[in-house]
């Protein structure tokens, strides 16, 4: 017999609206819905889409060596993290390999929440359990008691305005990457941000779709009714609900990773995010000690992770039997990821979106594939590859970035 599922607050409404379900990291969630993942998708860009996250865990690390333990434990220097700001890195182990990347947000110097992957609520638990020996810390693992519902897309604040306590004085500053408010009624020394019916929220401004958006915690008894609160004002705005389709491909084409697929198999290096990694202003070391630090520093892994569009729709299937060949034929590595970003084309042999100025009235974009290659030599932007998995084989080259003109940074009130 299959072991049985675990759900989210907002499962029976994915059913209701048929969404196409599948088990994720023993959750069943929506793959997509009659909207189709490329109608998601585009929405996301050109109004807002609505993502049920309720899979990923959360860990609320508090106490006076919280911060000292979390700084062992993690890629980012969190002496450099500010109260109510947000920062993406990864936790690794001895091998310099990514047993998970997460985003951690500081309320203040003794309290932390962790963020992390669907059912890695209790590894990364474990993880600091083990290596906080005699440091004051107290570690909660929140895993099934934290619900999380993401709106991204540049409707997104306008739709949130009317349902949120005091929406002025809460979107008068919001930088990225910072968050206000906590859904734990028991924290009362937070300002709190709460809903019309004064619901406590975590409002963030952050996301992974590299466009304008927020995500939003709560409790998992509250988290449907603000799921249906959210559609019936956005209804007036077009906004979608989106599965993990569109949640794949958005985050591809922002040039984001997929945890344990983009990262996890190989030491933590040499790919398009070493902003998450403690260097120091010349790169020649790090600003602190972490698990992980000693292999990244000897170097031993000579592998690449590379950004790369294709030249069509056409997309390899990723995996050990993918493989990557030079103009000569030479095998160089294999694809980690490929989808397809329906918002981006080639126009005058550059890459642009459906938000990029200055389009032609008459041009219509198509879509082209993108991901990630592992790489045994490091490829420059521009140099051309071909992507095969048995007998089909795809033009495409290597890239800085995919998507451009993402709006995830713009300043709020080009939204307001």
């Amino acid at each position: 017999m299959a072991n049985r599922l675990d759900i989210t607050p907002m499962h029976f409404w994915h059913i209701a609206k048929r969404a196409n379900m599948a088990d994720f990291a023993g959750f069943n969630m929506p793959l997509w819905y009659d909207t189709g993942v490329k109608g998601e998708h585009l929405a996301v860009l050109r109004s807002a889409g609505l993502f049920d996250t309720s899979h990923m865990a959360c860990i609320r690390v508090k106490g006076t060596d919280a911060s000292k333990l979390l700084n062992y434990c993690f890629t980012r220097d969190l002496d450099f993290l500010q109260p109510w700001r947000c920062t993406y890195g990864a936790f690794l182990d001895k091998k310099g390999f990514c047993i998970d990347d997460a985003v951690i947000y500081r309320f203040d110097l003794t309290n932390f929440m962790v963020c992390v992957n669907a059912g890695m609520g209790p590894t990364i638990s474990n993880h600091l359990e083990e290596n906080k020996n005699r440091l004051n810390a107290e570690i909660t693992d929140l895993s099934g008691k934290t619900a999380k519902i993401d709106i991204q897309g540049p409707n997104s604040a306008k739709i949130l305005y009317s349902i949120l306590n005091n929406a002025d004085t809460i979107f008068k500053e919001f930088p990225y990457f910072s968050f206000k408010g906590d859904f734990d009624s028991n924290e009362n020394e937070f300002e709190s941000v709460t809903l019309k019916n004064n619901t406590p929220i975590l409002l963030s401004r952050s996301g992974y779709t590299g466009e304008f958006g927020f995500e939003i915690f709560l409790e998992p008894s509250k988290a449907l009714h603000l799921w249906e609160d959210i559609f019936e004002v956005g209804n007036s705005f077009g906004i979608t609900a989106c599965g993990l389709g569109s949640r794949d491909s958005l985050r591809t084409g922002a040039g984001l990773p997929l945890s344990h697929q983009d990262i996890g198999k190989f030491v933590f290096k040499n790919h398009p995010w070493e902003f998450a990694l403690p260097y120091n202003k010349e790169k020649t070391g790090f600003t602190k000690s972490f698990i992980g630090r000693q292999a990244l520093m000897e170097g031993k892994n000579s592998s690449f992770t590379l950004l790369f569009i294709g030249d069509s729709l056409r997309k390899i299937h990723p995996g050990d039997s993918s493989r990557v060949l030079d103009r000569s034929g030479k095998d160089i590595g294999w694809v980690l990821s490929c989808a397809t970003d329906m918002a981006i084309d080639y126009l005058d042999d550059k890459i642009v979106s459906i938000n990029s100025p200055g389009l032609p009235d008459n041009f219509k974009i198509k879509g082209l594939s993108c991901g990630f290659i592992q790489a045994n030599e490091k490829l420059k932007p521009g140099t051309v590859i071909t992507l095969k998995e048995k007998k089909r084989e795809i033009k495409a080259r290597i890239v800085k970035t995919i998507r451009p003109d993402l709006t995830a940074r713009k300043k709020l009130n080009y939204f307001i």
